[in-house]
C-alpha cells in the first residue's frame, strides 16, 4: 500500500482535506474498503470483474479513436 500525504499551507485544512480525499478517492481505497465490509459471492465477485474489465476496454478503446 502506497503511502498518501497532503501538505497544509496557511493552516487551510478544508482545501487539505478536500485534497486528501480526492486522492483517497482516485487511488480506489474506499471502494477497496466497501468492498470489504460485506461477503461477496463467488459469482457476484465474477461479474464485478466482468464489468470493471469492460468498462476498462471501452474507456481504452474512446482514448484510442477519440
Amino acid at each position: 500500500m502506497k503511502e498518501i500525504q497532503v501538505k497544509v499551507f496557511d493552516n487551510d485544512l478544508e482545501k487539505a482535506m478536500r485534497i486528501l480525499k480526492k486522492k483517497i478517492q482516485n487511488d480506489g481505497l474506499f471502494k477497496r474498503l466497501k468492498l470489504k465490509k460485506n461477503y461477496e459471492k463467488p459469482s457476484e465477485h465474477k461479474r464485478r470483474k466482468q464489468r470493471e474489465a469492460l468498462r476498462r476496454q471501452r474507456i481504452t478503446a474512446s482514448k484510442r479513436f477519440g
